[in-house]
């Protein structure tokens, strides 16, 4: 259905994997650690590149080599200091020093992900495996991280104050406003950046995108409030102007921000809007048609920082706390909706 069909689900697999393993003891990591190395050689198989340019700096762009990365320096996670393979500990200095590279030697502070095309959320994504870098391996990136904060600070999206959606790709500077689908995303990494400069975005991003829908829930916009733009592949339909992929990635962001409250609401949400399927072995949403949509949950439920540490809750969250309170009436009233005629008739009857 898009290009990065392939690698996404793919990606988020392994590192749903990662996660999993990171929770288990270091004896137990075998299964955790096969399943992500496999979903790391599909990355860098000739259907995972397919839809990128070799020419590009650096090559495949950094759509591909950021979240390859953030996924390789998972894996080595996954291994203790002293016991990592060898051959995928220097795979990941190699790959990590070519990012830092290309971002030293770049005018703007984002990397093209397609020929002539760059998104903030590619470069955020590939600047946090950076800092995982420098956590799991002798630090080399500070510099490079530090220049790429000052150089973001200066290009945010006036019309928000966050990192735009889409940026000239010669200067950085925003091209298209901050939308949901790639806020969701940016907001769930660069907390693994630089802590406070997230937890001033995540304040905004949870102003402007949070909403309620005819009170029946959290849910996150593509556009902030105020204003309405078009769907496209990534949005997918917007009723009522909610992006759904946005609100399930937003699961996930909200855990690494300390935001349980948010999570847990927009996790049930998504249990009555996903029309989940269980089997004695599986659970498959959307009627199982969407695949990557399931990637993606199971991505974002087990969520948490891997560089910074899970910080504070927020002193207020962007959803009320009776959040449930109008969807579960409405709930009761379709419930109750089949048995009213009954109800009707036995009245009349026992008045007449």
């Amino acid at each position: 259905m898009f290009p990065e069909g392939h690698f996404f689900l793919h990606v988020l697999y392994g590192l749903t994997w990662v996660e999993l393993g990171m929770r288990a003891p270091v004896g137990e990591r075998f299964a955790a650690l096969r399943e992500a190395r496999w979903a790391l050689e599909e990355l860098d198989s000739p259907t995972g590149r397919a839809p990128f340019s070799a020419e590009l700096t650096p090559p495949y762009g950094v759509f591909h080599r950021g979240w390859s990365n953030w996924l390789r320096g998972g894996v080595l996670s996954l291994q203790p200091a002293g016991q990592r393979d060898a051959g995928e500990e220097r795979q990941f200095a190699r790959d990590s020093a070519e990012l830092g590279a290309a971002f030293d030697a770049s005018s703007s502070p984002y990397l093209e992900s397609y020929p002539g095309q760059a998104w903030p959320v590619d470069s955020t994504v590939a600047i946090a495996s950076l800092r995982l870098h420098d956590l799991l391996l002798p630090d080399r990136f500070g510099r490079t991280v530090q220049r790429w904060l000052r150089e973001v600070q200066e290009r945010l999206d006036p019309n928000t104050g966050l990192l735009p959606h889409r940026v000239d790709p010669g200067t950085g500077q925003p091209t298209e406003v901050a939308r949901g689908t790639s806020q969701s995303l940016i907001q769930r990494f660069l907390i693994d950046v630089d802590p406070a400069f997230a937890a001033s975005q995540y304040s905004r991003f949870s102003n402007r995108y949070i909403t309620s829908p005819l009170g029946l829930g959290p849910t996150v916009r593509e556009y902030p409030y105020g204003m309405e733009g078009p769907a496209d592949i990534d949005s997918g339909p917007l009723p009522l102007g909610v992006s759904l992929p946005a609100s399930v990635v937003t699961i996930g962001t909200a855990q690494v921000h300390g935001d349980a409250r948010l999570a847990a609401a927009l996790a049930g949400v998504s249990e009555l809007a996903g029309v989940p399927i269980d089997t004695p072995w599986t659970k498959r949403y959307a009627l199982g048609l969407l695949p990557v949509g399931d990637a993606f949950l199971a991505w974002s439920k087990t969520a948490r920082p891997w560089v910074a540490k899970v910080p504070s809750p927020p002193p207020t969250s962007a959803v009320s706390a009776w959040w449930r309170v109008p969807l579960l009436s409405l709930l009761m009233l379709c419930s109750a909706a089949p048995w009213l005629p009954a109800l009707v008739w036995r009245h009349r009857r026992r008045h007449a």
